[in-house]
């Protein structure tokens, strides 16, 4: 069989890809970095929509994630080219192999070195990303006040992912193997079998038995909105089963909403930042408790000030007792109405805070609209399917591949182990391809948006899901102006101007022509 390319022209070439495509995001970055910082005044056609203040505060924050984003890049492009040029992955696995010599487990023991493998290198991605992803969080995020994680609560968070991730790619990576390499001719197929299945066991199993170890669900409370949301639901045969809230605003203030599930089994799931005014059960719990325990303490203080009062004028001489007792009195009058507007304030501030977030009933309900829209469209189905074909085209180039020596000579190998050839084949070769994929995969989900879109406005939701849309930007300081290019290529939802222009001429709930506002 005749050889693709020698060794060396297929490791210049990789590299070469690699920082072509980082030359090119760049580039894009650059363009959409050159918006943020040049239109610092609220264009005219925004004008109505947001205020100037969130507008200023969007920028802001969307430059410093740009910034971040910018040298986080480049510090990744640099470790994966040294990594490639050094040697990096042939090292790891040498190493890994020892680690198992020392043990007396030899070379055939080739699904347990590849698991060692994986753990050594997420071990090594774990502490080599933790400055950046605590920089982002601690930093970025708490400056523009969207996050909400404590060090304690992100430290926990990302050992249990690990542990997590780890529990469950390693039986998958194990088995992969084995169906690979015991496969026969036709292995690709049983790969990509095992691969779909497995897929679509952890889409079923995640929500019920995953994520609850990262984030509490709670059934959405009975009221108007959920009786509206079952109404909706019924009305377009969605097969609703179980409805969520998920508590998303321990670790950020970031909303969401979507569903899950397969044939009647279907769950919405939403999160708590996208309900306006809502407090979880606990919270509420939480809250008469404090407010309680601060009567009783106010009430105690009171007690202690008057007692101290009532000592001080005891011992004062008997002609200064009537002079002292009413300024005091004044006095601790004064501190206490001071103490008094402090408080009110304080909670008039977070009542005010709370006011600026989420959606109302309606605007929700428009949101599930646009969300169910993908359901009723098929646009799941649709991207699963092209999803799966994609991946059994992937894995016949794979089984193809698989056997050139020339592949793992390009990166140092002078064996053909299963899962290196899994990382050199779908990592770095499929590259170019992966990335006109993905470009494909955002211009089809933009024109899926548009169509939920359209269909939320077929049920007579346009006025809320613009309200809704408005406000969802809002709470995420979402930059509303982008680089046409930059956002072709990048956004798999449409800028707001462009969804709310195509909302602008529908009818609303009432059959009235509306403006956004």
């Amino acid at each position: 069989m005749a050889a693709l390319a020698d060794p060396d022209t297929i490791f210049r070439s990789v590299i070469g890809f690699l920082w072509l495509m980082y030359v090119w995001e760049t580039y894009l970055s650059y363009r959409q970095r050159k918006v943020y910082k040049t239109q610092t005044k609220l264009p005219q056609e925004l004008d109505g929509i947001i205020d100037e203040k969130t507008f200023t505060k969007a920028r802001l924050y969307s430059l410093d994630k740009s910034n971040f984003g910018f040298w986080s890049s480049l510090y990744s492009q640099v470790e994966s080219s040294a990594i490639l040029l050094c040697g990096g992955i042939p090292y790891l696995w040498q190493l890994s192999g020892r680690l198992m010599a020392a043990h007396n487990y030899g070379s055939e023991y080739e699904i347990t070195q590849s698991l060692l493998f994986m753990l050594m290198t997420s071990v090594y991605s774990v502490f080599t990303s933790l400055p950046w992803s605590l920089y982002s969080t601690f930093v970025v995020e708490e400056r523009h006040g969207f996050n909400k994680q404590t060090l304690g609560f992100f430290a926990w968070d990302q050992t249990k992912k690990f542990v997590v991730m780890q529990a469950i790619a390693s039986p998958i990576i194990a088995l992969l193997i084995s169906v690979i390499k015991h496969g026969g001719d036709y292995f690709f197929i049983y790969a990509w079998l095992f691969v779909f299945v497995t897929s679509l066991l952890l889409v079923t199993v995640y929500a019920d038995f995953i994520a609850p170890l990262f984030d509490k669900y709670a059934p959405l409370p009975d009221g108007d909105l959920r009786t509206s949301i079952e109404t909706l639901a019924a009305s377009i045969d969605f097969p609703l089963k179980k409805l969520f809230v998920v508590e998303g605003s321990k670790r950020s203030s970031h909303s969401n909403a979507y569903f899950y599930g397969f044939f009647k089994n279907k769950r919405i799931v939403l999160f708590d930042t996208l309900l306006e005014g809502y407090v979880p059960a606990d919270a509420k719990k939480e809250e008469v408790e404090k407010a309680k325990g601060e009567e009783e303490e106010k009430a105690k203080e009171g007690e202690e000030v008057q007692k101290v009062e009532q000592d001080q004028v005891e011992k004062a001489p008997e002609g200064e007792k009537k002079e002292q007792k009413p300024e005091e009195e004044e006095e601790g009058k004064d501190k206490e109405e001071a103490k008094d507007k402090e408080e009110a304030k304080g909670k008039e501030e977070e009542e005010e805070g709370k006011k600026k977030t989420g959606c109302n009933n309606a605007e929700v309900l428009a949101v599930l609209c646009h969300e169910l829209g993908h359901w009723k469209l098929s646009h799941n189905l649709k991207n699963l399917v092209i999803g799966q074909v994609n991946l059994l085209l992937c894995f016949c180039l794979f089984g193809a591949l698989i056997g050139r020596a020339e592949l793992y000579s390009a990166f140092g190998f002078v064996t053909r182990p299963v899962f290196i050839g899994l990382i050199i084949i779908f990592q770095f070769v499929f590259s170019p391809y992966n990335e006109l994929l993905s470009f494909f995969m955002t211009v089809q989900s933009r024109r899926f948006e548009f169509q939920a879109d359209a269909f939320a406005r077929s049920l007579r939701h346009e006025r809320h899901l613009r309200a809704a849309l408005v406000k969802l930007n809002t709470d995420n300081l979402s930059f509303p102006l982008s680089d046409w290019l930059f956002s072709a290529y990048h956004f798999s939802h449409p800028p707001l101007l462009e969804r709310l222009k195509a909302l602008e001429g529908a009818t609303d709930d009432s059959g009235e022509h509306q403006k956004v506002a």
